[in-house]
């Protein structure tokens, strides 16, 4: 189990480089001197080609990316192009909100998603898996920023029930939640009647039913942890799209995380504050598939069986 655990986390090195150096360049190749962003359009050639100096932007590609990680490595992002502040401490200020929205939306999905999956599975072809199955396509087609909108009009402006923006108490993150966690809830219920479907036909399963096992044993304890695995793989992935695509529901619901955050730097060409939110986003994802990698190991016997 620990040699398990120890590959995957050595696994992950190349990846993290991977991810780093495509953000690297791609904010390298983006139009615009982070030295003139700095400095105004007024400042001299002299003064925007110190600046460049200072910053290292002369330096070749590789330097300036072999810099940039030796940086990282230490939480050290450099400093804003707009505010001059520490960047590591400008996203920090505003990546737990991310975070505990795309937790929630998570939660939700899974709370939802995986019962809803598992009764679809089990009456398959009646009225309540039709029913299921028309909300996992209505949650996968409806965009999270219209369903946001919807809210806002319905329970803030005609009823009156909830704030409309704001992500300080409870009540604030009701509506963030359900716009951003209903596609993957959708998701996750497919995925698990799927999963489900293909279980519960299995021959141990039948095996299981011949001798008596009550039916709730079966669904529960044979079929549903074989299902598993696949739909942890979805929640996993699920978790790092919303993370990513916290954007638009943050901005409906003027939520002050990462995602506002992102948008705002690119719009100002502030590629500091952009590699840092991008790595960090990457880091979180990383260690969430990381998480979802070990968790198998407790689902399935048959790898913890494989690394003793």
């Amino acid at each position: 189990m620990l040699f398990f655990i120890i590959k995957r986390i050595l696994m992950l090195i190349p990846v993290f480089l991977g991810v780093m150096f495509v953000i690297f360049v791609l904010a390298h190749f983006t139009p615009g001197d982070p030295a003139r962003t700095m400095l105004g359009e007024v400042a001299s050639p002299e003064a925007i080609e110190e600046l460049r100096e200072e910053l290292g932007l002369n330096d070749p590609l590789l330097v300036q990316y072999f810099n940039f990680v030796v940086n990282a490595v230490q939480l050290d992002f450099g400093v804003s192009y707009q505010t001059r502040r520490d960047v590591f401490t400008e996203i920090f200020a505003r990546f737990p909100n991310t975070l505990q929205l795309a937790g929630m939306g998570v939660i939700l999905a899974i709370i939802i998603g995986i019962p809803l999956g598992i009764v679809s599975a089990v009456k398959q072809y009646t009225p309540f898996d039709f029913g299921a199955t028309f909300f996992g396509l209505l949650g996968v087609s409806i965009p999270n920023f219209w369903l946001g909108m919807m809210m806002i009009i319905l329970f803030s402006v005609t009823l009156q029930w909830l704030p409309p923006t704001g992500f300080q108490e409870w009540r604030q993150w009701i509506m963030p939640t359900i716009a951003i966690g209903t596609g993957s809830c959708a998701t996750i219920m497919r995925m698990t009647r799927s999963s489900m479907l293909e279980c519960i036909r299995q021959d141990y399963i039948r095996t299981a039913r011949a001798k008596g096992q009550k039916e709730r044993v079966v669904i529960f304890k044979h079929a549903l942890r074989n299902a598993l695995i696949p739909v942890t793989t979805v929640a996993g992935l699920q978790f790092g799209f919303l993370l990513g695509g916290a954007v638009l529901t943050e901005t409906i619901f003027a939520i002050p995380g990462m995602g506002s955050q992102l948008v705002s730097a690119i719009t100002n060409r502030d590629f500091a504050i952009v590699r840092g939110g991008v790595t960090l986003i990457d880091v979180s994802f990383t260690v969430v598939n990381l998480a979802v990698d070990i968790l198998y190991s407790f689902i399935d016997p048959r790898i913890r069986s494989q690394y003793r």
